[in-house]
């Protein structure tokens, strides 16, 4: 039996349902390989099957790649279920004015979770430009306090 183009199409279309069903942002790439090869095998009639599942892994992998290395999950902005002792003691500069219990942000020279700018808090005012230090980590805002010396 001869894989047609339609074949193809239908293994793609089944793989992105599938992806509704199963929400692992990995089948839908896989559907568009399959895509891919169906388009493949309606301009070239005569395309050999090994060639075509060659272009379906490596259509699939490319794409799965990309989608990774675009959206990667590392670069989320939270601080839950990382180590809050990473970030104690930390220094940066205080960007906007604090009031005691108000929230401000912090930059920091080196990113801090991936990021290098943090809301935080602390229990009394700072102004903008003071030099900070992390003290804790409260859900994903710093509470910090005054190290001196305005930057």
């Amino acid at each position: 039996m001869m894989i047609e183009w339609w074949h193809w199409g239908a293994l793609g279309v089944g793989l992105m349902v599938a992806e509704l069903l199963v929400p692992t942002m990995v089948l839908v790439w896989f559907g568009l390989g399959a895509l891919l090869v169906a388009l493949v095998r309606v301009l070239v009639p005569d395309f050999g099957f090994i060639p075509q599942i060659l272009i379906w892994i490596a259509s699939s992998v490319a794409l799965v790649a990309l989608w990774f290395k675009v959206f990667k999950p590392a670069h989320h902005k939270t601080l839950i279920g990382r180590s809050s002792a990473q970030a104690i003691g930390e220094v940066g500069l205080l960007v906007n004015d604090v009031d005691k219990f108000q929230k401000g942000q912090v930059r920091f020279q080196k990113p801090l979770f991936g990021s290098d700018v943090w809301e935080c808090i602390a229990d009394e005012a700072i102004k903008a430009g003071d030099r900070v230090k992390v003290v804790c980590v409260e859900g994903s805002i710093l509470k910090i306090t005054k190290t001196g010396g305005h930057s």
